[in-house]
């Protein structure tokens, strides 16, 4: 586990700078997408879309994450100009109207060079830049921030899983070749955030053994920010027996206080409220 002990390094974005020198920070997870495994449709709209974020802010959401494009199991792919009709006024909308960090979900270059210029600071890249190759240009081009989640396979083969596979080795060596990719683009490790991407591509097990072994991953990459995105995912369900996502909110929150303790910088969740509760405690137990 952690030793509890504050990062002092910030994450420069597009925008702002973000400190990690007063703890772990909150991203709040806004899908403007029908399909979406949790909330799909719930939020497509701009009015209900900035309600929510208004609240999420309130909850205490530190950076909003912005995604168009669905990438549950069995999800189809969609064209760069509907991921940017469903991204790109929303983004506009928010960052008109409240002080905080945006960040794009999307794979595609052409949707994060129009988010950045309507208001984004940050790509959250689920690929690691794989997807696209012309992805960490603009986001050098651009100066973003940006999240590099591990996966492996493409678009429609991400869920595919190897029981086989040495998880803590395949994540490490996938983290690696996206922070080379970035920078042979010209992105500074100061622009860079990891994300071990749990629920993509891992086996049950192994979602347990990145969780139990994120100390050593965070070791290995201390230079950069730990995003761990565990809300309402299904590895949580089998383990508690509910099907519904919106009901894995007690699994979801001792997940985080794990991912917490085991040293994640950052937090990507949909019930913003209850995990800062919980970010608080862990914080107020290991400081």
């Amino acid at each position: 586990m952690s030793n509890g002990q504050a990062r002092s390094k910030d994450w420069i974005t597009k925008r702002r700078t973000l400190s990690f020198a007063d703890g772990p920070k909150l991203m709040a997870i806004l899908n403007v997408t029908p399909d979406s495994f949790s909330d799909g449709g719930r939020f497509a709209e701009l009015d209900a879309a900035l309600r929510q974020v208004e609240k999420m802010i309130e909850d205490g959401a530190e950076i909003i994450d912005i995604g168009g494009e669905s990438t549950r199991p069995g999800s189809e792919h969609i064209s760069p100009e509907v991921e940017l009709s469903r991204v790109v006024p929303i983004i506009e909308a928010v960052a008109g109207r409240f002080d905080i960090a945006i960040s794009v979900d999307t794979s595609k270059s052409a949707v994060a060079e129009q988010a950045l210029e309507k208001g984004a600071d940050i790509i959250n890249d689920i690929s690691g830049f794989r997807f696209d190759r012309d992805m960490a240009g603009i986001a050098a081009k651009c100066e973003a921030g940006v999240v590099l989640m591990h996966l492996k396979g493409s678009f429609e083969t991400m869920h595919n899983t190897d029981p086989d596979t040495d998880i803590v080795e395949e994540v490490s060596n996938g983290l690696q070749w996206s922070i080379e990719k970035a920078r042979s683009s010209g992105v500074s490790d100061d622009r860079m955030c990891i994300d071990v991407g749990i629920g993509f591509g891992k086996t049950q097990e192994q979602n347990l053994r990145l969780l139990r072994c994120l100390p050593e991953i965070v070791s290995r990459f201390p230079v950069f920010p730990m995003l761990v995105g565990l809300s309402r995912k299904s590895f949580i369900g089998r383990i508690t027996g509910e099907s519904d996502p919106e009901k894995r909110l007690a699994g979801t929150i001792a997940a985080n206080c794990v991912a917490l303790m085991a040293g994640a910088d950052i937090l990507r969740v949909h019930d913003v409220k209850p995990a800062a509760e919980a970010l608080k405690v862990v914080s107020a137990v290991l400081n």
